[in-house]
C-alpha cells in the first residue's frame, strides 16, 4: 500500500471523532438491527472528476463514495449511521441502521446484489471466553512454563503485541509504562478501565521486578492497547465494526502479534482483516471454544493459533492448550485477581509468541509467523521451553527431555 496507506490512515484517524463512532453503550443491542456495506475504493490514480492523482484521500472522492452509500441506504429504507475507510482491504465500510420491521440478514442479501457493493453483511457481536474466580496468588505458567528460567534468555523486548479487547487500565501498577500506544474504537471514552482487557494485558506483559503483583509472560513487550469491546455486566462484548477498526489499526501500527481473546459468528470482514495480518507475517492468537467446531470464529481460520484452557483436558485437533485456570492477573482498580478461561490461555500464547519473536530476530517478519514453530506435547499442551529454543533461544530451562517427545504443530 506504500504511502497511500499512510495518507488514508491519517485521514482515518482524523475522522475518528466521537460523532462518527458508534458508542459502545448500546452497540451490542443495536447490532441486531445494523448491516455493514462494503464499497470498493477506486484505483489510486482515479478521481471522479476525470483528473488523476496519487491518493485516495481527496475530499471529492470521499464525498462521492458517501453519496453512493446514502443512495443505497435511502433506496433500501435504511439510515446511514457512519462510515470508515479500510485501505488495507481496498474498501470503504458503511454502517446502516435497519428498521425493526426488516431482518438484517435479508437486507444484507438485497444490498449485495447491487453492482456497486463489494459485499454486505449483518453486524455481528463477539464475546470474551473467560470468567472470574476467587483470588489465588499463584501463576500456573511460572511452574509449568518455567517463566523465570525462560526470561533469562528472552523477555519479549521491544516486540509489539496488540491487545484488542475492552479498556485497559494504563496506569495499573503492573502495567504502567507497558503500553506503547492506545486507542478506542467504540466512542470517546478511551480512558475506561475494564476487567477483561486489563486482565488479558497483565497476562501478556505485566511488569517484572517491580516488587508488586505478577510477571507477564513477555514483561518487556510493548503493548498496543486497542479498545474494541466493552464490559456489559459479567460479559465483554464487541461488534464487527469495533473489531474491524482495531485489527486495521493493529496492522497499520506494525503489531507483530495480535491477541483476540474472544469468539463469535463467522464474519467476512473480520476474516479479510485477519488474513491481511497473517499475510504480513503477524502472529494472530484467538481464544477457542471447545463446544464449537474447530473452536469457533476467528479461532477456526487457517493460520490463526487457536487456544483452549488446558484445564479442560486434551486440546481438540488443530488447537493448542495453555494455562487458563486460576491465573492471577491485573484488574481495575490497581488490584489483582484470579481469572479462568480460554481468553487467558490465549493471552499466555500471545506472550510466548513475543518471546519467540525476540529470540528469532528480525528475520521472523519475512518468514512464517512464530505460531508455526510452536511445539506441543501430549494433549496438545504447549511446550513453552522447547518452542522458545526452536525459535532460536538458548535452552535456559529443562526442555531437552520434553522436547524429544514433543511434536510441532502449525496453525491451520
Amino acid at each position: 500500500m506504500k504511502a497511500l496507506v499512510v495518507a488514508v490512515a491519517l485521514c482515518m484517524s482524523l475522522a475518528a471523532r466521537a460523532a462518527d463512532v458508534v458508542d459502545a453503550g448500546d452497540a451490542a443491542a443495536r447490532a441486531e438491527h445494523q448491516v455493514l456495506v462494503l464499497l470498493k475504493l477506486p484505483p489510486p490514480h482515479f478521481r471522479p472528476d476525470g483528473s488523476y492523482g496519487a491518493g485516495y484521500a481527496d475530499a471529492q472522492g470521499s464525498a462521492t463514495r458517501r453519496s453512493i452509500a446514502l443512495a443505497l441506504a435511502r433506496s433500501n429504507g435504511l439510515a446511514l449511521a457512519t462510515g470508515w475507510p479500510m485501505p488495507l482491504l481496498g474498501l470503504d465500510c458503511y454502517v446502516m441502521d435497519v428498521p425493526a420491521t426488516l431482518r438484517a440478514t435479508d437486507v444484507a442479501v438485497q444490498l449485495a446484489r447491487d453492482s456497486r457493493v463489494a459485499w454486505a453483511q449483518p453486524m455481528n457481536v463477539f464475546h470474551s471466553l473467560g470468567h472470574d474466580d476467587p483470588l489465588f496468588a499463584m501463576q500456573p505458567a511460572a511452574r509449568e512454563w518455567h517463566l523465570g528460567e525462560m526470561h533469562a534468555t528472552a523477555t519479549g523486548k521491544g516486540v509489539r503485541v496488540a491487545v484488542i479487547d475492552s479498556g485497559i487500565e494504563l496506569d495499573h501498577p503492573d502495567l504502567a509504562g507497558q503500553v506503547a500506544e492506545s486507542a478506542s474504537f467504540i466512542g470517546n471514552r478511551a480512558d475506561a478501565a475494564e476487567r477483561h482487557g486489563t486482565a488479558v494485558a497483565g497476562v501478556v506483559a505485566a511488569r517484572a521486578d517491580n516488587h508488586v503483583g505478577i510477571v507477564g509472560v513477555a514483561p518487556d513487550a510493548r503493548l498496543i492497547a486497542l479498545r474494541a469491546c466493552r464490559q456489559a455486566g459479567e460479559e465483554t462484548l464487541c461488534t464487527t465494526l469495533g473489531l474491524a477498526l482495531a485489527i486495521h489499526a493493529a496492522i497499520d501500527r506494525d503489531a507483530q502479534v495480535i491477541n483476540l481473546s474472544l469468539a463469535g459468528p463467522a464474519d467476512r470482514l473480520i476474516e479479510q482483516l485477519v488474513r491481511a495480518a497473517l499475510e504480513r507475517g503477524i502472529g494472530v492468537v484467538a481464544a477457542a471454544d471447545r463446544a464449537l467446531a474447530s473452536g469457533g470464529f476467528p479461532a477456526a481460520l487457517r493460520g490463526v493459533v487457536a487456544v483452549v484452557d488446558e484445564a479442560g483436558g486434551a486440546a481438540p485437533n488443530g488447537m493448542v492448550a495453555a494455562p487458563g485456570s486460576d491465573v492471577p492477573t491485573t484488574v481495575p482498580v490497581s488490584r489483582w485477581a484470579v481469572v479462568s478461561g480460554a481468553s487467558y490461555a490465549a493471552a499466555h500464547v500471545s506472550g510466548l509468541l513475543a518471546l519467540m519473536h525476540e529470540a528469532s530476530g528480525k528475520a521472523r517478519r519475512a518468514a512464517a509467523p512464530p505460531g508455526a514453530d510452536l511445539v506441543v506435547g501430549a494433549g496438545g499442551r504447549i511446550d513453552a521451553c522447547t518452542s522458545l529454543v526452536r525459535a532460536g533461544a538458548a535452552c535456559a530451562c529443562d526442555c531437552a527431555a520434553a522436547g524429544s517427545m514433543a511434536a510441532s504443530i502449525a496453525p491451520r
